[in-house]
């Protein structure tokens, strides 16, 4: 959905909106956004040294961008199964890593797994994110090497 991309590279560049977002020194903060087409959509900081952990995104595909900082994403190119599993081991070669600074984003698809990084000690990030269909759960992993064991499945209500 290239709209989505659009939007949230849109929605970052809108200095008033970003500088309306509070900071927190210890936790992310975040600011619900009406997204295009139905999707959602969110505002989100990034205190220094924070990220989500690994996850995915429950069948939703999406994008985001970075409007302020910098921004790490960690991800797998490969499709995991949705269901049946607890532990996988991930073959080689799988893992992918990209830095995004303010006004670069991306979009990825339903099957994304990844985590997102703001590895800076001293400056907040902030960026833009948007889902399609809304997020109806999201699923999250721990990883040890090469092994990536579901720990979590979370729903709207537990993030909203």
């Amino acid at each position: 959905m290239p709209e989505l991309l659009d939007f949230v590279r849109r929605t970052a560049a809108d200095a008033d909106l970003i500088a309306s977002l509070p900071l927190d020194p210890q936790g992310r903060t975040w600011s619900r956004l009406d997204g295009p087409g139905g999707s959602e959509a969110w505002l989100i900081g990034w205190p220094p040294g924070t990220g989500t952990g690994w996850h995915d995104h429950g069948g939703s595909y999406g994008a985001f961008s970075t409007a302020h900082g910098e921004l790490v994403e960690q991800s797998l190119a490969v499709q995991l199964p949705t269901e049946g599993w607890k532990t996988l081991e991930l073959a080689e070669g799988v893992d992918r890593e990209r830095t995004l600074t303010r006004g670069n984003g991306r979009a990825f698809g339903s099957h994304h797994v990844h985590q997102v990084l703001n590895l800076s000690a001293e400056q907040h990030a902030i960026s833009v994110h948007a889902y399609y269909p809304p997020l109806p759960l999201m699923r999250r992993y721990s990883r040890t090497g090469p092994v990536l064991r579901l720990e979590q499945v979370e729903h709207p209500g537990e993030w909203a």
